[in-house]
C-alpha cells in the first residue's frame, strides 16, 4: 500500500470530524447563533445519558466472547499500558510547563486517552481492501480487524469513562472552586490515578477517611451512564444465551440491537458539532499555551508510538500476542490516535475547559492525518 493510497485513508476520518466541527462552529457564531452555551450543554447531556451508553453497551456486547478475552487478553494490557505512559508524559507536561492548575487533568486526558474506535474503524477496514495489503486476503483481513477494532474500542472506553472521567471531574471541581473564589482552591491537587503523588499534606486526612472518599469516587464512577452500559455490555458479551437475545440476525430482541445502532450513530456528530461551537470561543479566549500544545503533540505523535514499537516487539518476543501481524499492527496503531472524543463530552459536563479542550483537539487531529500516515507505514514495514 503506497503512502499516498494511505495517506487518503488516513484523510477521511479526519476530514469528516474537521467539515462536521467547522458546521457546529458556524451554528455557534454570532451569524446564526443556533449552538448557544445553553444549547451545547443541553446536547451534551443527551449524549452524555443516551447516545455514549447506546454505543458503548452495543459494541461491547456484540463484540465479546469468552473466547476473545482469553485468546486476545494482551490488549487491555496494551491499552492500560499507553494510559499509563500517556499520564507520565502529560504529568511531565503539567509540572514542566504549568498550564494551569485547573487545566492539569485536561492536558493528561489528552496525552493519554485515544480515539481507539472510529478513526481505527475507518483505518484498519480500508487497508484490508488494498490489493497486496501485507495482511493476507482481504475478506479474513477485514474479519479480524473489525473483530480487534471493536474489541478496542471496547476496553478504550472502559479506560476513559474511568481514569479520564476522573481527571476531567477534578478539572471541574476545581475549577468550580476557582470561580466561586474558595481560598482552599489552591491546595487542591490533581492527582491521576495511575501515577503516585509525593508530596504529602501535612493536614492529610485520616486513612480511613481516604479509603471512604475513594470508595465513594469508584462507586460513583461506576454508576455513570457510560460505565453502566460497559458492566451490563460484558454481562451480555459473554453469557451466549443472553447475547443470543439481541444480536444476531435470528434474534428475538433484534429491534433493540437496531435501537441502540441507531442511537449509538448519533454519538459522534453530536460530540464534533459540540467541539465546534466551544472553538469559536476557544479562539478567542483560550488559556491553554501554545508551547502546552507543541509539547501534547511531540508527546503523542513521537514519543507513544516510539514506545508503542518497543512495547508490542517485546511482547512479541517472549510469545505473548497471537501469530496474526494484523493483531502487532492493530497494538502499535493505538499508540498513535488523537485524542478521544469522549474527553469533549466531559469538559462540556463538567465546565472543565471547554474551549481550551476544542483547540487541543484542532491541532491535534490536524497532525493526526500526516502523523497517522506515517507511522503506519512504518509499523507495516516492521512487522512485514
Amino acid at each position: 500500500m503506497g503512502f499516498f493510497s494511505l495517506l487518503m485513508v488516513a484523510t477521511m476520518p479526519v476530514l469528516q470530524v474537521l467539515l462536521i466541527g467547522l458546521l457546529g462552529a458556524f451554528l455557534a457564531s454570532s451569524h446564526t447563533n443556533v449552538l448557544t452555551p445553553s444549547a451545547l450543554k443541553d446536547i451534551n447531556k443527551v449524549v452524555y445519558l443516551v447516545f455514549t451508553p447506546a454505543l458503548v453497551f452495543s459494541s461491547f456486547a456484540k463484540s465479546i466472547t469468552l473466547q476473545e478475552i482469553i485468546s486476545w487478553w494482551y490488549m487491555p494490557v496494551n491499552i492500560g499500558i499507553i494510559f499509563l505512559l500517556g499520564s507520565i508524559l502529560g504529568w511531565v507536561i503539567v509540572k514542566v510547563l504549568r498550564p494551569g492548575r485547573h487545566l492539569e487533568g485536561l492536558v493528561i486526558a489528552n496525552c493519554s486517552s485515544g480515539n481507539l474506535g472510529n478513526l481505527m474503524l475507518i483505518l484498519i477496514p480500508a487497508i484490508c481492501d488494498e490489493d497486496g495489503n501485507p495482511f493476507g486476503k482481504m475478506d479474513v483481513c477485514r474479519e479480524h480487524g473489525l473483530s480487534y477494532v471493536s474489541l478496542s474500542m471496547a476496553l478504550g472506553g472502559v479506560f476513559i469513562w474511568t481514569h479520564t472521567y476522573s481527571l476531567m471531574q477534578k478539572d471541574g471541581a476545581l475549577r468550580e472552586k476557582i470561580i466561586h473564589g474558595e481560598e482552599e482552591a489552591a491546595q487542591i491537587q490533581i492527582k491521576v490515578p495511575l501515577l503516585t503523588d509525593e508530596n504529602i499534606s501535612e493536614n492529610k486526612p485520616h486513612f480511613i477517611e481516604k479509603v471512604k472518599g475513594t470508595l465513594h469516587q469508584l462507586i460513583e464512577e461506576l454508576a455513570s451512564p457510560p460505565m453502566a452500559a460497559v458492566i451490563i455490555g460484558f454481562i451480555v458479551g459473554v453469557i451466549p444465551s443472553l447475547k443470543s437475545l439481541i444480536f444476531g440476525s435470528n434474534a428475538p430482541l433484534r429491534v433493540l440491537q437496531d435501537s441502540l445502532k441507531l442511537l449509538g450513530d448519533g454519538l459522534l456528530p453530536c460530540i464534533i458539532l459540540i467541539l465546534g461551537g466551544n472553538l469559536i470561543r476557544g479562539l478567542q479566549k483560550s488559556g491553554i499555551k501554545p508551547l502546552v500544545i507543541v509539547a501534547i503533540l511531540g508527546m503523542k505523535y513521537i514519543v507513544l508510538p516510539i514506545a508503542g514499537i518497543g512495547v508490542v516487539r517485546a511482547a512479541n518476543g517472549l510469545g505473548l500476542l497471537p501469530r496474526d501481524p494484523l493483531f502487532s499492527y492493530v497494538l502499535m496503531v493505538q499508540y498513535t490516535l488523537p485524542p478521544a472524543m469522549s474527553i469533549g463530552t466531559m469538559a462540556q459536563l463538567f465546565n472543565a475547559g471547554q474551549e481550551e479542550c476544542s483547540v487541543i483537539f484542532l491541532w491535534t487531529y490536524l497532525v493526526a492525518v500526516l502523523s497517522v500516515t506515517v507511522w503506519s507505514i512504518v509499523f507495516m514495514w516492521i512487522l512485514t
